[in-house]
């Protein structure tokens, strides 16, 4: 496979470079920070081990909801009938009354801001007329939203052996949250939620902390310890930050803090390529043309360390020459971007149609290649 260096380096010879380090360890059990601006992962621990979702479940329940109001099958007007089993729920609070009928909105505000264990009963009960329904409505969306790690017995994350997730299934509901149900995913932003009488702050402390935060839930079992998910945006950046199996709501505050400032302050996200712009012409082979464009079909942009910027590397890789007849959209190379001991790798295509050349060419450019080694 022949390697051809890109001219972006004049970029990133621009860029400033600063002393800050790459590396960065997390005093959670499990942790994962995303940057959903080039999907890629900054920081990863146990991200695939098994762990107890505790409230951060409740991501999943107002999922569940969001994608029903989107598909039209219930409104945030409707009104839900409180049950007993809601109503006597221990744990965290919304405080409906039974036999009440509450909104889905309130319910869904008593959900993600107050975390109430008896709001998640009752939007459980609400759509799929038991919990246990829920449930398996639950993990039939996991499925189709790629987790691979979870299995939800109940949707406000009350302990049970057979309900847990992973770092990165959490970090896969949030981000398909914000991209699909990004009106809704507001909520999550809200700072504090009186229902009832009652005025209940939201238990994210990213949302007081941290400039461009804006959700997701915290958790906490016996089993888990303290965990929590969350997400901020800054200009053209958003990140997101798993954490669980901390030891107190304090090291939880100041670790996803800590980790959040890191995320943003230590890393520059470059812009290389836009859509459709030609990288690089290459060689085709028995083409009506000699050259054929590659393109990338969206914008190419990787998060660097900022102290590896002056040392990152871009290489197209390709085999030539590249066998015609070949078609606009065409996979026939990649880009490969490579700091530290790191490489992201870009699919790229064929930027126009080539059409071979006649049978009386071909023969002439193979005899010709052949003595002269050159198409």
């Amino acid at each position: 496979m022949l390697k051809k260096p890109a001219n972006l380096l004049l970029l990133i010879v621009f860029l400033l470079l600063t002393r800050q380090s790459f590396a960065i360890e997390s005093i959670a059990k499990t942790a994962l920070v995303i940057d959903l601006s080039t999907n890629e992962i900054l920081l990863e621990k146990n991200s695939t081990e098994k762990t107890y979702p505790s409230s951060m479940t409740k991501m999943m329940t107002a999922l569940v909801a969001f994608e029903k109001i989107k598909d039209g099958s219930l409104s945030l007007d409707q009104e839900f009938l409180i049950s007993k089993k809601a109503w006597k729920m221990g744990g965290s609070k919304m405080f409906i009354e039974v036999d009440k009928r509450v909104s889905v909105y309130d319910l869904l505000l008593g959900v993600v801001v107050q975390s109430g264990n008896d709001a998640s009963i009752a939007i459980a009960e609400g759509i799929s007329g038991s919990e246990e329904i829920f449930a398996i409505e639950m993990n039939n969306l996991g499925k189709k939203i790629g987790l691979t790690g979870s299995n939800f017995t109940n949707s406000s994350g009350w302990p049970d052996d057979n309900h847990y997730t992973t770092a990165e299934d959490l970090a896969k509901v949030a981000q398909y949250t914000i991209e699909n149900h990004y009106e809704l995913y507001q909520m999550y932003k809200i700072s504090d939620f009186t229902y009832n009488g009652i005025k209940q702050d939201n238990r994210n402390p990213l949302l007081y902390t941290f400039e461009g935060a804006d959700g997701f839930k915290t958790g906490y079992t016996e089993a888990a310890g303290y965990g929590l998910v969350g997400s901020a945006e800054r200009g053209d950046r958003r990140l997101i930050v798993v954490l669980n199996g901390l030891e107190s709501s304090k090291s939880r505050a100041q670790e996803s803090l800590r980790l959040m400032d890191w995320g943003f302050n230590n890393f520059q996200l470059v812009d290389f390529y836009k859509k459709n712009e030609v990288i690089q012409e290459v060689d085709t082979w028995l083409g009506k043309e000699d050259k054929v464009d590659l393109v990338a079909l969206e914008d190419i942009s990787v998060s660097i360390p900022k102290a590896q910027l002056s040392s990152a590397k871009v290489t197209v890789l390709v085999e030539e020459p590249i066998a015609t007849p070949i078609k606009i959209g065409d996979q026939i190379a990649k880009l490969q971007i490579s700091f530290a001991d790191k490489q992201v790798d870009f699919p790229l295509y064929s930027g126009e149609d080539i059409d071979q050349k006649n049978f009386f060419s071909r023969i002439f450019s193979a005899i010709y290649y052949i003595i002269l080694g050159s198409n």
